[in-house]
């Protein structure tokens, strides 16, 4: 699971793009029975709408004498995720209004995105913005090679494991992040690894696994299956944060009353571990789309330590020291047990 993250960790991935197929494609070739579907962009899935597809090929910033201060190359999280294309000089005030950094953590490079609307930035450790701050530099190249293609399309990844009943369980985890090991990789190599798994033995009920971009991908994909998902739906979680060493939490489905809920907590009891429930008014996840009204799937989720309660959440420090051997096993036996 640890050599198949490092493989995945250079990718710049987002809700749609060339990252997110490639990342695809390369879980399919662990799993070969993995399908790859496309829904085309401009689709309405319930009231959202399916995206331009957004890729980028280069981004950076440079100095007077041509230096690259910025460089999209060196660490992908250094672009806001969908800013859209750029090549001007610009004066700095107009660039430190499209920079962002963390004050509180001045090494770290923060993760931020422009989904929905329009917009261009970078994200830069503190110290580097101090540095440009008080540097005597009055203009900057700007230029980001990014492309927003309303013809293209959001992939997604889904396999089923065939057991002795049509009942299923779901387990879902997402693929739209860049490159953070623990928020973004720990549950699509987890959900890999199970695969694997459960494919050697004879299961009563059916496994489907689904590797979706985040919130668009999982409202895109249950407004696709809602009535099959309804009929055959009994459990599931989604995996996500589940390869760190700290901690252990459960978010439950909505009123914390399913067999989805039972199977959790069992699974920490039977395995002796501390873990700690959050209610399901913290979710964050796709969790919530899950069980949002009029759908109501008994979808919980399985983590190490949650998202938004680590340090290291949303950061370039969210990064291969982060996630271990060890921590990817635990989060795995986990999920194990519960299914």
């Amino acid at each position: 699971m640890y050599n198949l993250i490092k493989k995945l960790f250079p990718i710049c991935r987002s809700l749609t793009g060339e990252g997110n197929r490639k990342t695809l494609k390369i879980i399919k070739k662990e799993v070969p029975d993995l399908t790859i579907k496309e829904i085309k962009s401009g689709t309405k899935v319930f009231d959202w709408v399916i995206p331009p597809e957004w890729n980028i090929k280069d981004a950076y910033v440079r100095d007077s004498k041509k230096n690259k201060i910025i460089d999209f190359k060196k660490n992908n999280l250094h672009l806001i995720s969908y800013s859209v294309p750029i090549k001007k000089k610009i004066k700095k005030k107009e660039l430190l209004n499209h920079l962002y950094s963390l004050p509180k953590q001045p090494n770290a490079i923060p993760y931020i995105t422009s989904y929905y609307k329009k917009y261009w930035g970078f994200c830069i450790n503190h110290k580097t913005k101090q540095k440009i701050q008080a540097s005597k530099d009055k203009e900057f190249d700007v230029v980001i090679d990014s492309s927003l293609d309303k013809n293209g399309s959001l992939s997604y990844g889904e396999i089923l494991i065939k057991g002795k009943v049509n009942k299923e369980i779901l387990i879902s985890t997402y693929i739209c992040h860049p490159s953070l090991a623990n928020n973004e990789l720990s549950g699509p190599v987890v959900s890999t690894y199970l695969i694997k798994y459960f494919k050697k033995l004879n299961n009563y009920y059916s496994l489907r696994f689904v590797f979706l971009p985040e919130t668009i991908g999982s409202i895109a994909y249950i407004s696709r299956n809602l009535k099959k998902l309804k009929k055959n739906i009994i459990a599931g979680y989604v995996l996500t944060c589940i390869g760190d060493n700290n901690n252990y939490s459960f978010l439950p489905t909505k009123y914390n009353n399913t067999l989805s809920d039972y199977a959790a907590i069992s699974a920490f009891k039977n395995l002796g571990l501390k873990f700690k429930t959050y209610s399901f008014l913290e979710r964050g996840s796709d969790e919530r789309q899950y069980n949002s009204p009029g759908v109501d799937l008994p979808i919980a989720s399985l983590m190490r330590t949650k998202y938004g309660e680590y340090k290291e959440y949303h950061t370039s420090l969210d990064n291969l020291n982060f996630v271990s051997e060890k921590g990817l096993k635990g989060g795995f036996k986990l999920a194990r047990e519960a299914i």
